[in-house]
C-alpha cells in the first residue's frame, strides 16, 4: 500500500459541491479538499459571471476560406483557434449567413472569455478589442462575461493556473469526448483577490498583449517586405477556370491528368519567381526524414513528440504524446540522430502540408514522419529565417495546393517538395527579414515569460 493516496470523507461532507453524486477517488484528491480547507474566501465562478452561454448549433456547415472571403460570411472560431490566452486569426473558417441571424448569443463580444468545454477542456482565451466583431463561436467553447467583482485578467489567470486546470478536470464528465457542463462550469471554486493584486495582473495582461501584437506586426513587416521584393505584393491569383494542354505537356511532363493542377493560377506565380532569382529547394537544402514509431509506443511520458497538430509558423506547443522510455532507451542511437538542431525547418508534408517553423536552439524530441528537417546547405547565400518566411508565403502555398490538392488526406510527396520553386533575394535584404522575424520572435518569447510570471504571482497568492 506503499504510496497509495487516501482521503477519508464522511458521506455528508462528500455530498457538498457534489450535484452529480458522484464517489469515485478522482473527485476527492487531497490537492482537492486541501484547497476547500485551506483557501479562504471562495465562490463559485457563477458568483463572477455577468453573462454565460454555448450554443448548440443544429445542420451547420464550416465554409471553406475562399467561398467565406467572395460572399463575406461570418467567422467561425474553433477550438482550434485558441492558443491561450490568445486566438490564431490565419486559419478561420466560415459559417453561412444564415447561422448569423439564427443563433445570435453564438456571437463573440470583446473582453469575453471563451472556455473549451468539450474535446481536451484545456484552452482558455480573451477575445481581444481588435477582434472581427462578425464571428460565431463554436459550441465546444463557453462563452462568458465577468462582473465588477473580479478581473477578466485575473479570472483567465486562474483558470489556466495549475488550481483552475486541476478544477476543471475535477468536473469534467469522462465520455469518449470530455464535456463540462454549464453548471458544473459555475462550480469552479475561485479565490477572491485584492483589487490592488488585481491591478498588478491586468497591468501585465496589458503588456502581454501589446508585445504579442507588435510581435504580430513585425512578423507582418516581414511578410510584406518579402512580397514587395518579388512583386506580388498585389498579386491576384487567376480565376480562369481552364487550361489547354497537350500531352506532351501534361502527362508526359508531370505525370498528373487531373485538371485541378493545370489551373493558370499556378503556372502565373510560378513563371513571375522563375523570371528573377530562385533556388530549387532540393538545391538549397538538405532534407532529412523523421520516422513514424507507431502508437503502440506511446506514453504520457518520455521522449516529446511532435506532431504537425503540435506547432505552427509561430513555435511548437507541448506535445500530446511522448515515445515511450522503453522504445527511447532500445532505439537511442537512431532518435539522437533524429533530434532537430538550430536554425532546422521543421516542414510539413501530410495534411496541413507546407508549413514552416525553425528551431531556434537544439532540442531532445522527436517529430513525426509527417514531419521534414530542412538544413540550408549555404549560409551565405540564404538565410534560414528567410528561407522559413519563403516556405510560409503565398508563393509556396500555392505549390503545395497545386501538388497535394484533390485528396481527403493531403499528402505532399517528397519528390514534389525537392523541386519547390523558392524566390531568393538580395542577401541584404534577406538580412532585413531575418532580423524583423528575430525581433518579433524576441517579443513573443517576452509576452510568453509575463504570461507565466502572471500565472505565478495568481498561484502565489493563493498559496500565500
Amino acid at each position: 500500500m506503499e504510496g497509495l493516496e487516501v482521503s477519508e470523507v464522511m458521506l455528508s461532507e462528500a455530498l457538498v459541491d457534489n450535484e452529480n453524486k458522484r464517489i469515485d477517488s478522482e473527485y476527492f484528491k487531497k490537492e482537492f479538499l486541501n484547497f476547500f480547507n485551506n483557501v479562504p474566501n471562495l465562490k463559485p465562478l457563477s458568483y463572477f459571471v455577468k453573462d454565460g452561454y454555448r450554443v448548440v448549433y443544429e445542420n451547420t456547415q464550416i465554409i471553406e476560406t475562399d467561398e467565406g472571403v467572395a460572399k463575406n460570411f461570418p467567422y467561425f472560431l474553433q477550438a482550434t483557434d485558441l492558443e491561450t490566452p490568445f486566438i490564431k486569426t490565419n486559419n478561420l473558417y466560415y459559417v453561412n449567413e444564415a447561422d448569423w441571424e439564427r443563433y445570435p448569443k453564438g456571437r463573440v463580444k470583446k473582453g469575453e472569455i471563451l472556455i473549451e468545454v468539450k474535446g481536451k477542456i484545456e484552452k482558455v482565451s480573451i477575445v481581444p478589442d481588435d477582434f472581427p466583431e462578425k464571428t460565431l463561436v463554436s459550441g465546444s467553447l463557453f462563452k462568458l462575461t465577468v462582473n465588477d467583482k473580479i478581473s477578466k485578467h485575473v479570472l483567465l489567470c486562474y483558470l489556466i493556473s495549475k488550481y483552475g486546470i486541476a478544477f476543471k478536470d475535477r468536473y469534467k464528465t469522462n465520455l469518449l469526448i470530455s464535456y463540462v457542463s454549464k453548471p458544473d462550469l459555475y462550480r469552479i471554486p475561485i479565490p477572491e483577490f485584492s483589487k490592488i493584486f488585481q491591478t498588478k495582473i491586468d497591468e501585465k495582461f496589458d503588456l502581454i498583449f501589446k508585445y504579442r501584437k507588435q510581435s504580430q506586426s513585425l512578423y507582418n513587416q516581414a511578410e510584406n517586405l518579402l512580397l514587395k521584393t518579388i512583386g506580388l505584393s498585389d498579386f491576384k491569383p487567376s480565376e480562369k477556370g481552364t487550361n489547354i494542354k497537350s500531352f506532351k505537356e501534361s502527362f508526359l511532363a508531370t505525370g498528373r491528368l487531373d485538371a485541378e493542377y493545370y489551373q493558370p493560377k499556378y503556372e502565373e506565380i510560378i513563371s513571375k519567381i522563375k523570371k528573377q532569382s530562385h533556388g530549387i529547394l532540393s538545391n538549397l537544402v538538405t532534407i532529412k526524414k523523421s520516422i513514424e514509431p507507431g502508437s503502440s509506443v506511446y506514453s504520457d511520458e518520455g521522449l516529446p513528440f511532435i506532431r504537425v497538430a503540435d506547432y505552427s509558423k509561430f513555435g511548437i506547443s507541448t506535445p500530446d504524446k511522448c515515445l515511450s522510455n522503453s522504445f527511447r532507451k532500445e532505439n537511442a542511437k537512431l532518435l539522437q540522430s533524429l533530434y532537430p538542431t538550430k536554425e532546422t525547418i521543421l516542414f510539413s508534408k501530410d495534411g496541413s502540408v507546407g508549413t514552416a517553423y525553425m528551431v531556434r536552439e537544439n532540442m531532445q524530441a522527436i517529430t513525426s514522419g509527417a514531419i521534414l528537417h530542412l538544413n540550408v546547405k549555404d549560409k551565405t547565400k540564404i538565410l534560414p529565417e528567410y528561407l522559413t518566411l519563403a516556405l510560409n508565403s503565398e508563393v509556396v502555398k500555392l505549390q503545395a495546393d497545386r501538388d497535394a490538392g484533390g485528396s481527403i488526406i493531403l499528402h505532399w510527396r517528397i519528390s514534389e517538395i525537392e523541386n519547390v520553386v523558392v524566390p531568393v533575394v538580395d542577401y541584404k535584404i534577406q538580412q532585413q527579414i531575418a532580423d524583423l522575424i528575430q525581433e518579433s520572435f524576441m517579443l513573443r518569447r517576452e509576452s510568453e515569460r509575463l504570461l507565466d510570471e502572471a500565472k505565478d504571482l495568481v498561484e502565489g497568492e493563493i498559496e500565500e
